[in-house]
Protein backbone atom coordinates (compact mmCIF):
# COMPACT_ATOMS: atom_id res chain seq x y z
CA UNK A 1 0.00 0.00 0.00
CA UNK A 2 1.45 3.56 -0.81
CA UNK A 3 2.44 5.74 1.88
CA UNK A 4 0.12 8.32 2.13
CA UNK A 5 1.66 12.36 1.92
CA UNK A 6 2.18 14.55 4.71
CA UNK A 7 -0.95 16.32 3.15
CA UNK A 8 -3.10 13.31 2.98
CA UNK A 9 -2.19 12.35 6.43
CA UNK A 10 -3.17 15.91 8.09
CA UNK A 11 -6.24 15.59 6.07
CA UNK A 12 -7.12 12.71 7.90
CA UNK A 13 -7.12 13.94 11.39
CA UNK A 14 -8.44 17.70 10.68
CA UNK A 15 -10.82 19.47 8.77
CA UNK A 16 -9.60 21.31 6.13
CA UNK A 17 -9.98 25.12 5.47
CA UNK A 18 -12.71 25.68 2.90
CA UNK A 19 -10.30 28.00 0.86
CA UNK A 20 -7.06 26.73 1.42
CA UNK A 21 -6.85 23.48 2.34
CA UNK A 22 -9.77 22.57 -0.31
CA UNK A 23 -9.29 21.89 -4.57
CA UNK A 24 -11.32 23.68 -6.96
CA UNK A 25 -10.99 19.84 -8.69
CA UNK A 26 -9.42 18.93 -11.69
CA UNK A 27 -11.95 19.63 -14.19
CA UNK A 28 -11.92 23.73 -12.93
CA UNK A 29 -12.57 26.42 -14.10
CA UNK A 30 -15.53 24.60 -16.33
CA UNK A 31 -16.69 22.63 -13.24
CA UNK A 32 -15.57 23.40 -9.74
CA UNK A 33 -15.84 21.91 -6.03
CA UNK A 34 -17.51 25.23 -4.47
CA UNK A 35 -17.92 26.27 -0.93
CA UNK A 36 -21.68 27.10 0.08
CA UNK A 37 -21.63 29.47 3.10
CA UNK A 38 -25.09 30.73 2.69
CA UNK A 39 -28.79 29.58 1.45
CA UNK A 40 -31.55 31.30 0.77
CA UNK A 41 -33.27 31.24 3.64
CA UNK A 42 -30.75 32.44 5.43
CA UNK A 43 -31.50 35.78 7.70
CA UNK A 44 -28.42 36.65 8.73
CA UNK A 45 -25.22 36.70 6.60
CA UNK A 46 -22.58 33.99 7.04
CA UNK A 47 -19.15 33.87 5.87
CA UNK A 48 -15.82 32.32 6.45
CA UNK A 49 -13.29 33.39 8.57
CA UNK A 50 -10.22 34.06 6.74
CA UNK A 51 -7.79 33.08 9.51
CA UNK A 52 -9.80 29.56 11.35
CA UNK A 53 -12.06 28.69 8.28
CA UNK A 54 -14.94 28.62 10.32
CA UNK A 55 -18.02 29.79 9.24
CA UNK A 56 -18.88 32.70 11.31
CA UNK A 57 -22.42 34.84 11.35
CA UNK A 58 -20.92 37.93 10.07
CA UNK A 59 -24.13 40.12 10.82
CA UNK A 60 -27.64 39.84 11.02
CA UNK A 61 -29.84 41.05 7.80
CA UNK A 62 -31.47 44.32 8.92
CA UNK A 63 -34.08 44.25 6.36
CA UNK A 64 -35.70 41.47 4.16
CA UNK A 65 -32.93 40.98 1.50
CA UNK A 66 -32.20 37.17 1.61
CA UNK A 67 -29.64 35.59 -1.27
CA UNK A 68 -31.92 34.06 -4.64
CA UNK A 69 -29.57 30.96 -4.56
CA UNK A 70 -27.02 29.26 -2.94
CA UNK A 71 -23.74 31.42 -2.25
CA UNK A 72 -20.15 31.19 -1.10
CA UNK A 73 -16.56 30.69 -2.91
CA UNK A 74 -14.33 28.65 -4.89
CA UNK A 75 -11.63 27.77 -3.17
CA UNK A 76 -8.09 28.88 -3.81
CA UNK A 77 -9.23 31.86 -5.61
CA UNK A 78 -8.26 35.28 -5.00
CA UNK A 79 -9.67 38.49 -6.32
CA UNK A 80 -6.17 40.56 -6.90
CA UNK A 81 -3.94 42.66 -9.54
CA UNK A 82 -5.07 40.49 -12.71
CA UNK A 83 -8.64 40.11 -11.56
CA UNK A 84 -9.17 43.72 -11.27
CA UNK A 85 -6.91 44.34 -14.49
CA UNK A 86 -9.84 42.49 -16.49
CA UNK A 87 -12.70 44.44 -15.55
CA UNK A 88 -10.51 47.42 -16.18
CA UNK A 89 -10.03 46.30 -19.42
CA UNK A 90 -13.79 44.86 -20.00
CA UNK A 91 -15.34 48.47 -18.60
CA UNK A 92 -12.47 50.74 -20.17
CA UNK A 93 -11.92 51.89 -16.50
CA UNK A 94 -8.43 52.01 -15.21
CA UNK A 95 -7.41 51.42 -11.69
CA UNK A 96 -9.87 48.70 -10.63
CA UNK A 97 -8.45 46.36 -8.12
CA UNK A 98 -9.32 43.07 -6.54
CA UNK A 99 -11.31 43.01 -3.58
CA UNK A 100 -9.25 40.66 -1.54
CA UNK A 101 -11.51 37.83 -1.20
CA UNK A 102 -11.60 34.53 -3.29
CA UNK A 103 -14.41 34.84 -5.73
CA UNK A 104 -17.71 34.47 -5.12
CA UNK A 105 -20.25 31.94 -6.82
CA UNK A 106 -24.33 31.83 -7.11
CA UNK A 107 -25.18 28.26 -7.65
CA UNK A 108 -28.94 27.61 -9.23
CA UNK A 109 -30.70 24.54 -7.72
CA UNK A 110 -34.05 23.58 -7.95
CA UNK A 111 -33.40 21.37 -4.06
CA UNK A 112 -33.72 22.96 -0.79
CA UNK A 113 -30.10 23.11 0.19
CA UNK A 114 -31.10 24.05 3.88
CA UNK A 115 -27.72 25.33 5.47
CA UNK A 116 -24.40 26.48 4.10
CA UNK A 117 -20.43 25.00 5.21
CA UNK A 118 -21.28 22.73 2.32
CA UNK A 119 -19.09 21.66 -0.42
CA UNK A 120 -21.33 21.21 -4.45
CA UNK A 121 -19.81 20.62 -7.53
CA UNK A 122 -21.52 22.90 -10.47
CA UNK A 123 -20.84 23.79 -13.51
CA UNK A 124 -19.62 27.47 -14.19
CA UNK A 125 -22.32 28.87 -16.87
CA UNK A 126 -21.36 32.46 -16.57
CA UNK A 127 -21.20 35.75 -14.41
CA UNK A 128 -21.76 39.52 -13.15
CA UNK A 129 -19.48 42.03 -13.64
CA UNK A 130 -20.04 43.70 -10.13
CA UNK A 131 -18.30 46.84 -9.02
CA UNK A 132 -17.97 47.67 -5.45
CA UNK A 133 -16.63 51.40 -5.43
CA UNK A 134 -13.28 50.68 -7.29
CA UNK A 135 -12.87 47.22 -6.59
CA UNK A 136 -13.96 44.00 -8.98
CA UNK A 137 -16.47 42.32 -7.18
CA UNK A 138 -17.61 39.22 -9.63
CA UNK A 139 -20.09 36.68 -9.17
CA UNK A 140 -19.77 34.29 -10.92
CA UNK A 141 -22.98 32.21 -12.10
CA UNK A 142 -22.69 28.54 -12.04
CA UNK A 143 -25.42 25.40 -11.84
CA UNK A 144 -25.47 22.38 -9.39
CA UNK A 145 -24.24 19.38 -11.14
CA UNK A 146 -27.34 16.92 -11.89
CA UNK A 147 -29.68 19.16 -10.75
CA UNK A 148 -32.57 17.93 -13.09
CA UNK A 149 -34.04 21.58 -13.48
CA UNK A 150 -31.35 23.76 -13.79
CA UNK A 151 -28.41 20.88 -14.96
CA UNK A 152 -28.95 21.56 -18.54
CA UNK A 153 -28.00 25.22 -18.81
CA UNK A 154 -24.77 25.85 -20.34
CA UNK A 155 -24.48 29.40 -20.48
CA UNK A 156 -25.85 32.46 -19.26
CA UNK A 157 -28.04 32.65 -22.70
CA UNK A 158 -30.02 29.84 -21.19
CA UNK A 159 -30.90 31.57 -17.99
CA UNK A 160 -34.23 33.72 -18.24
CA UNK A 161 -33.72 37.19 -17.76
CA UNK A 162 -36.04 37.22 -14.96
CA UNK A 163 -34.22 35.13 -13.20
CA UNK A 164 -30.79 37.47 -13.75
CA UNK A 165 -32.78 40.49 -12.70
CA UNK A 166 -33.19 38.58 -9.56
CA UNK A 167 -29.73 38.11 -8.88
CA UNK A 168 -28.64 41.51 -9.91
CA UNK A 169 -31.15 43.00 -8.14
CA UNK A 170 -29.98 41.10 -5.05
CA UNK A 171 -26.66 42.76 -5.08
CA UNK A 172 -27.46 45.95 -6.08
CA UNK A 173 -29.96 46.48 -2.98
CA UNK A 174 -29.00 43.94 0.07
CA UNK A 175 -26.53 46.77 1.32
CA UNK A 176 -28.98 49.51 0.70
CA UNK A 177 -30.43 51.24 3.60
CA UNK A 178 -33.74 53.95 3.61
CA UNK A 179 -32.54 57.36 3.58
CA UNK A 180 -29.05 56.79 2.93
CA UNK A 181 -26.93 57.74 -0.35
CA UNK A 182 -27.01 54.54 -3.00
CA UNK A 183 -24.26 52.09 -1.90
CA UNK A 184 -21.57 52.37 -4.77
CA UNK A 185 -22.02 49.35 -6.46
CA UNK A 186 -22.78 48.73 -10.22
CA UNK A 187 -23.14 45.80 -12.31
CA UNK A 188 -21.39 47.00 -15.37
CA UNK A 189 -21.99 43.20 -17.37
CA UNK A 190 -23.27 39.87 -17.53
CA UNK A 191 -21.25 37.91 -19.16
CA UNK A 192 -21.05 33.95 -20.62
CA UNK A 193 -19.15 30.49 -19.34
CA UNK A 194 -15.99 31.62 -21.39
CA UNK A 195 -15.16 34.95 -20.00
CA UNK A 196 -16.40 33.54 -16.73
CA UNK A 197 -13.99 30.59 -16.83
CA UNK A 198 -11.06 33.29 -17.93
CA UNK A 199 -11.89 35.32 -14.79
CA UNK A 200 -12.08 31.99 -12.62
CA UNK A 201 -8.39 31.17 -14.07
CA UNK A 202 -7.27 35.00 -13.48
CA UNK A 203 -8.23 34.23 -10.00
CA UNK A 204 -5.83 31.16 -9.67
CA UNK A 205 -3.54 33.37 -10.90
CA UNK A 206 -3.78 35.58 -8.27
CA UNK A 207 -4.25 33.35 -5.73
CA UNK A 208 -0.89 31.50 -6.74
CA UNK A 209 1.07 35.34 -6.47
CA UNK A 210 -0.54 36.01 -3.13
CA UNK A 211 -0.16 32.37 -1.62
CA UNK A 212 2.28 30.50 -3.95
CA UNK A 213 1.60 26.20 -4.10
CA UNK A 214 0.66 25.90 -0.36
CA UNK A 215 1.54 22.13 -0.64
CA UNK A 216 5.25 23.23 -1.00
CA UNK A 217 5.03 23.24 2.73
CA UNK A 218 4.61 20.42 3.51
CA UNK A 219 7.46 18.67 1.26
CA UNK A 220 10.21 17.32 2.59
CA UNK A 221 13.62 19.21 2.67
Amino acid sequence: MATPSLTQALGLFFQAHPWHGVSPGEQAPELCTMYIEMVPTDAVKYEVDKATGILKLDRPQRYSSQPPCLYGFIPRTYCDTRVGQRCSERVGRPGIIGDGDPIDVCVLTEKPIQHGAVLVEALVIGGLRMIDGAQADDKIIAVLKGDSVYGSWKDISDVPTTLVDRLRHYFLTYKALPDAPKPPVEIAEVYGRAEACDTIKLSFEDYRAKYGQLTDLFSPG
